[in-house]
């Protein structure tokens, strides 16, 4: 799954797991908070989960396994 992702996507999404915010991200990153949403929400329907702790939680079991 995780070689199906975007660079951006694996970038927003190795930051998610660190525990940083939307807005943290969106400064890191120099992109806006909706844009960082909308990466958000499309892992999450990628991924096929409910939630960002799914998100995170299913995305390190397909690094682990």
């Amino acid at each position: 799954m995780l070689q199906n992702l975007s660079k951006r996507q694996r970038e927003i999404l190795q930051l998610i797991s660190d525990g940083y915010t939307s807005k943290e991200i969106a400064a890191l990153l120099n992109i806006s908070n909706h844009t960082v949403l909308t990466h958000r929400k499309n892992l999450i329907e990628k991924f096929k989960v409910k939630n960002t702790a799914q998100l995170i939680k299913k995305a390190w079991s397909g690094i682990l396994s």
